[in-house]
């Protein structure tokens, strides 16, 4: 990135109708975004342009039909230059969940009692519950272990695990409990030495960073629109070689018996599916803003790829400058415990805390009665949170940088935790 970048955050916030709202005159500080994001005016025109000029199943001779096939195969088509990947190896559900437990489901078709999973304890259970249900026909699953200490998955503690019986290992890329990035791509190598199939749920890490499929040589990952700016729904990514071999569980129609849409066991949400082009596109028209300042990072991309890359790349700059001036302040505050890799580390914009004599939900209670939007508990991370021992504490206060979130809505945080803390 060039010295000279500068992100113009009230350009974006322009785009975001919510953050024109407010709460006792004050605008809502929106740092809720690991739990999803605002939604763009353009992304919200989608949808609704959908269902007012276009809404209609596909395959009828009628302009509006034909439509329906457009739009599903212009979300296909978004995803993958989000994604680094072919449309044809994009699928499209209504969740990640979703799109993880019907993985699960057509994998077990090729597992047998006594084959071994692995999972760890640095996944949302988006990741790890479809494989552990798995447990009911035989499948033996093993946890790879969080360090307390350094908050990162133990990879000796992997390797131990990993043997010719593993089956399948699905790994979490970021954790959206504290931040952790792992470097999923020396776990897919070593899977693929045994021949497992690698599953990386990209949820959290997508919502902040370039995702490349080819780069990192996952056979499936994870990712959610609602997290990008788009709609709630879930995008899934299939390397070629499954797509055609998987027996999928749909209606085994020869139509639907393409690519990606192998993986679909209905009709998807057509107006959904307009939302996630426009968030792709959303991305992609930052990207067009700042390429300039990311030559060497874009070198080799070009069409709407290079631009979706380049804005990621300049909403994570604004967000990690954000996030650390927030991890500054919290740990100058007397009882407050920030969490997560230690600084100099890989990490999302997120931020997660605890503060001594205040539970994280009175700590989250009374940011939301100021206007400042936060989480807490567990965020269906169990295991994060009881790894690090706070399971009956309450687990953490978490709150998340957005590109549309400002250094007002940090020093608001900042104060009102300080005023926690000496109440």
């Amino acid at each position: 990135m060039k010295s000279n970048f500068k992100y113009d955050v009230d350009a974006i916030r322009a785009q975001f109708p919510a953050c024109k709202l407010e709460i006792n005159g004050a605008p809502i500080a929106y740092l809720d975004g690991p739990g999803g994001t605002q939604v763009p005016q353009s992304v919200l025109d989608a949808i609704t342009g959908y269902l007012i000029n276009d809404n209609a199943n596909e395959d009828g001779n009628f302009r509006a039909s034909a439509m329906a096939r457009y739009t599903e195969e212009a979300a296909r088509a978004a995803a993958a230059d989000l994604l680094g990947s072919d449309p044809q190896e994009i699928g499209l559900g209504m969740a990640s969940t979703q799109n993880s437990f019907n993985l699960a489901l057509n994998i077990s078709k090729n597992l047998k009692e006594g084959d071994e999973l692995i999972i760890t304890e640095m996944d949302h259970r988006c990741n790890s519950a479809p494989w552990k249900s798995l447990e009911r026909i035989g499948c033996v699953v093993k946890t790879v272990r969080l360090d307390p200490e350094t908050q990162q998955l133990d990879f000796e503690d992997y390797k131990s695990k990993l043997s010719e019986k593993t089956k399948v290992v699905a790994v979490n890329w970021a954790s959206n409990a504290i931040g952790t990035i792992t470097d999923v791509k020396k776990y897919i190598e070593l899977a693929h030495e045994v021949g497992a199939f690698t599953v990386v749920d990209a949820v959290h890490y997508a919502a902040h960073r370039p995702v490349d499929v080819k780069a990192i040589g996952t056979d499936a990952l994870l990712t959610s629109p609602y997290k990008w700016f788009g709609p709630h729904s879930g995008v899934i990514y299939l390397k070629s070689d499954y797509i055609k071999s998987l027996d999928f569980n749909n209606v085994k129609c020869d139509d639907i018996a393409e690519g990606g849409r192998r993986f679909h066991m209905g009709t998807p949400q057509y107006e959904v599916l307009a939302g996630i082009t426009a968030a792709v596109n959303f991305i992609a028209g930052e990207g067009e803003k700042y390429a300039e300042f990311f030559e060497d990072e874009l070198s080799g991309l070009s069409g709407r790829r290079r631009n979706v890359v380049a804005g990621m790349l300049a909403i994570d700059s604004h967000e990690m400058a954000l996030a650390k001036k927030l991890r500054t302040g919290l740990r100058e505050i007397k009882g407050v415990k920030v969490y997560g890799p230690a600084e100099g580390e890989e990490r999302t914009p997120t931020v997660s805390f605890t503060m001594e004599g205040h539970s994280p939900e009175e700590v989250s209670k009374v940011l939301g009665s100021k206007g400042i939007n936060s989480w807490n508990g567990d965020f269906y991370a169990v295991e994060v949170i009881e790894a690090l021992g706070l399971a009956e504490s309450g687990g953490l206060v978490r709150v998340g940088m957005a590109p549309y979130c400002t250094e007002s809505d940090i020093d608001r945080t900042l104060n009102t935790i300080t005023e926690i803390a000496r109440s």
